[in-house]
């Protein structure tokens, strides 16, 4: 989920797995995959960073925010699969 603000300010979270493209007209439209189009104050550029973030926080990976990086263990040995 991402924050962010129609154009007269009210804020918003929206489920950034239903964004199907994100278009500047100059202003930025959304468009979900349910065909629902949203205008909001953020540009694209921005959209695309709060997306980035979201999939890296639910993915656990470096840059998701403030949610702490998970490392993975490292196969070692000979063993084969």
């Amino acid at each position: 989920m991402i924050n962010l603000r129609r154009m007269r300010g009210e804020p918003f979270v929206l489920n950034a797995d239903l964004i199907e493209t994100v278009e500047a007209t100059p202003d930025t439209i959304i468009t979900l995959t349910t065909g629902k189009k949203l205008l909001v104050e953020e540009t694209p550029a921005q959209v695309i960073e709060l997306v980035i973030r979201y999939r890296r926080r639910i993915h656990g990976l470096p840059g998701g925010g403030d949610t702490p990086v998970r490392t993975l263990p490292v196969a070692r040995g000979g063993g084969g699969f």
